[in-house]
């Protein structure tokens, strides 16, 4: 199982998601759990694309096998329904590896949570970095005109 918010897809979501399947070997099954929009508001900001446009995106990725959006009020409540054997964590993702392990324990929930340490190194290797980009960006008539 992967997670994340897939706000403006990239390149470095593509690498993670295929970093995640690695973990589960040769016959792995990749199951990714979005973010909902009100969990991005309250941990990080408002999301570019919304939470339904996101899945749809996310389901039609390569490493992708299936996709759900998290719960809004226990991000435990789908891993209880998925019940996966490993959990992905991508390496800017805010999460104490060791407490969410602690977590698990305790909900009776028996899966290995693994942090992805790589990372795609490129220009707009994350959503942020776009933002930025179309932020400083010029914009006149003349480069809106095709929008």
């Amino acid at each position: 199982m992967a997670t994340g918010t897939f706000d403006i897809i990239h390149p470095g979501h593509g690498f993670f998601l295929e970093e995640a399947r690695k973990l589960g070997g040769r016959d792995a099954r990749l199951v990714v759990v979005l973010a909902r929009d009100s969990t991005v508001r309250a941990r990080k900001r408002t999301p570019i694309v919304g939470e339904n446009q996101r899945l749809e995106v996310v389901r039609m990725l390569k490493p992708v096998d299936e996709a759900y959006l998290g719960s809004e009020t226990d991000m435990f409540e789908i891993v209880h329904r998925i019940k996966p054997d490993i959990i992905a964590i991508g390496p800017d993702q805010k999460f104490d590896v060791d407490e969410l392990r602690e977590e698990l324990r305790r909900r009776g929930l028996e899966c290995e949570v693994k942090r992805i340490e790589k990372y795609r190194n490129s220009e707009l290797d994350s959503t942020c970095k776009i933002i930025k980009r179309i932020r400083n960006m010029d914009f006149n008539e003349d480069a809106l005109k095709n929008c």
